[in-house]
């Protein structure tokens, strides 16, 4: 018999779910991760609306709360001429988002796994899957003090990022690739008031982003096109200090704050992988990823590590053949995420909106019903065909006529 029936690598927001999720079902669960913890890792931080409910569904989200990380009540995006800005739809049970540290979300969620029955282990990397003709049978890991041990395991999990190790040793297929169409910079603030509001500034070279988190801070977000990655890139700091001239209240702001941690940043490609093999699945960043303008990436993973510890489920309990299952967790993954990874991607490009997207995000300002609608969709509350739905446009346009608005 295998020592477990799931091995997870990586354990933060995608990883540390999924071995909690399956834990709680009674199995036979290990999971590893090269960190220690509690840590930090690159993030935008932001749990909209669906991930919060996942973790009060969990019963996680106030052990969040208690941390005092500050409630997100709105969300704002500022075009230059007009602001869209108001409270989105709340999801069951959660009726705001939050901004935590990772370092405080990711060892939240470490425990939560523990405490399941997960047996974790952390310090510890994983150099090379076990493998028998095409079926990964577990890992080859080695400890913190280089003491090498093989695993075996029903399943072997990864959840670790991008750059998986466990995706590329089985070569998982790539599909639907975007390349990345912007570079971002971050670093915590203080002293940069937001209220309790998400902000983002939509400049034609520059977009600017304030997300409060914990500890009265505020993580400043910059981004510019791709074409300027090379030439930015040897001076992050100038050229991220510069770019607040696109927006002069917000420099404004920012001249009274106090830079207090180091500069983080990428560039970020999107792409699909195919999340499931013999004897492999991915869930996280290493099946599924998009650049971070949205801010979905930890709200994605909270859904597909409950999608897919239901296909594994259904798999290891003989309801379905684990083909039947780990397809349908795809499907899923796919079929949900796809309206959004296209709109990401929109978003994305610094290319001027067309004529007619213009008008139409000036409509939504002046009409709450059309404001509502829109930041929902950007919290994960409202589905993005529903509101790009021609029928649904038609409505905003007419009462826009109604009052003589356009």
């Amino acid at each position: 018999m295998s020592d477990y029936d799931a091995i997870i690598v990586g354990a933060r927001c995608a990883g540390s779910p999924t071995a909690m999720l399956l834990a709680r079902q009674g199995y036979r669960v290990l999971l590893v991760d090269r960190a220690s913890f509690p840590s930090d890792i690159m993030s935008t931080h932001l749990v909209h609306h669906p991930g919060m409910a996942r973790l009060r569904r969990w019963g996680l989200a106030d052990h969040l709360v208690a941390t005092g990380c500050p409630a997100i009540e709105t969300y704002r995006f500022d075009f230059g001429p007009f602001a869209i800005a108001g409270t989105p739809r709340a999801a069951s049970g959660a009726p705001r988002a939050y901004a935590p540290r990772r370092r405080v979300l990711d060892a939240l969620l470490l425990e939560a796994a523990a405490q399941a029955g997960a047996e974790v282990r952390t310090g510890c990397s994983v150099e090379e899957l076990l493998l028998d003709g095409g079926t990964v049978l577990g890992i080859r890991a080695r400890t913190e003090g280089g003491a090498r041990h093989d695993e075996h395991a029903r399943v072997v999990i990864g959840a670790d990022g991008v750059h998986s190790l466990v995706a590329r040793a089985v070569r998982a297929p790539a599909y639907r690739a975007v390349p990345a169409r912007e570079a971002m910079y971050y670093s915590y603030w203080s002293g940069m008031p937001t209220g309790a509001e998400f902000q983002v500034y939509i400049r034609p070279t520059r977009a600017l982003v304030a997300i409060p988190t914990h500890d009265g801070l505020t993580c400043v977000v910059v981004a510019w096109s791709i074409d300027e990655f090379e030439a930015n890139r040897h001076d992050v700091e100038g050229n991220y200090l510069k770019a607040f001239d696109a927006e002069p209240a917000f420099a404004e702001r920012m001249s009274q704050a106090t830079r207090e941690e180091r500069f983080v940043g990428t560039t970020m490609d999107g792409f699909y992988r195919k999340p499931y093999g013999p004897g492999w699945a991915l869930v996280g960043d290493a099946g599924y990823h998009k650049d971070a303008c949205t801010a979905q990436g930890i709200t994605d993973a909270f859904q597909h590590a409950e999608l897919l510890a239901d296909a594994l489920d259904s798999a290891f309990t003989g309801r379905q053949s684990y083909e039947e299952a780990l397809a349908g967790y795809q499907r899923t993954r796919d079929d949900t995420t796809g309206p959004m990874y296209e709109l990401t991607a929109d978003f994305a490009s610094f290319d001027p909106p067309p004529v007619e997207m213009q008008q139409l995000l000036a409509v939504v300002a002046a009409d709450p019903g059309a404001t509502e609608d829109f930041l929902s969709v950007q919290a994960g509350t409202m589905p993005v065909p529903e509101f790009f739905d021609p029928a649904n446009l038609a409505r905003y346009l007419d009462r826009a006529n109604a009052v003589g608005a356009v």
